[in-house]
């Protein structure tokens, strides 16, 4: 889904060992999971699972205890969902 006013950035640096930032913005306050899942669909962290204030928000993900290989950074809201490939490489 798309609403105007939310996006959810490409994660820097990508690839990235073994730490990425994960930029997003929302255009009012509002809850937000921010998750992360592997190729398998498996929920792997909650990086926010929380309400938010409107505007720019960055969130860092330290990967060191998951193990090489590429992810999916999803950002979900009430009316909106958008997903990130990275790729942790070790």
């Amino acid at each position: 889904m798309y609403r105007s006013g939310f996006s959810l950035s490409a994660p820097f640096p990508n690839p990235f060992n073994p730490s990425t930032t994960i930029n997003f913005q929302v255009p009012a306050d509002t809850y937000i999971t921010l998750a992360v899942y592997n190729v398998s669909g498996q929920l792997v962290a909650v990086l926010r699972d929380t309400i938010v204030s409107a505007g720019y928000h960055s969130v860092v993900w330290d990967a060191l205890a998951m193990p090489s290989g590429i992810y999916f950074v999803t950002l979900k809201t009430g009316g909106f969902a958008e997903t990130r490939k990275v790729l942790l490489m070790k």
